[in-house]
């Protein structure tokens, strides 16, 4: 089941992080400011197993003019049972109905398996920030128009 995050969530959320985001993870204090985020534009949403109701997966979008896709994580365990798609499908539906045309996000270029897994969900490449995470690693720039007139 996917749903809003609370601040219940908080320590779950915080150890995905760190357990799928490694050195890029954010701290237990961004990620409670991100689930009460005053300005209503970033939502966190979480993905709860549906036998033992444990938050197994979390996403992160700020929602304005253009959404960022700011984080998307399952639990190893997880992993490949539709959790991600589920979230990802969240996002753009909170986007749509907030009228924004775009999803865009960066994800690492080494990171074969997310760069597959956004490309089958319909998003290309628009750009490459070089040096862009901690360790140095090229981000690629992924967009999704959500109204069908971006060029592929």
């Amino acid at each position: 089941m996917i749903r809003v995050a609370t601040l219940a969530d908080l320590d779950a959320v915080a150890d995905l992080e760190v357990d799928n985001l490694g050195v890029d993870a954010w701290s237990p204090g961004l990620v409670e400011q991100a689930i009460t985020d005053e300005h209503a534009s970033l939502h966190v949403w979480v993905a709860e197993d549906d036998d033992t109701g444990e938050v197994v997966g979390h996403a992160v979008a700020a929602v304005v003019d253009v959404t960022e896709l700011q984080r998307i994580s399952v639990a190893g365990t997880h992993r490949r049972t539709g959790l991600a798609s589920a979230l990802l499908a969240e996002v753009v539906r909170t986007a749509e109905r907030a009228g924004v045309e775009r999803v865009v996000l960066e994800v690492r270029e080494d990171n074969a398996g997310a760069l597959a897994f956004y490309r089958a969900h319909g998003f290309v490449e628009l750009a490459r920030r070089r040096g862009y995470y901690r360790d140095g690693t090229t981000a690629i720039v992924l967009a999704r128009d959500l109204t069908g007139t971006m060029a592929s």
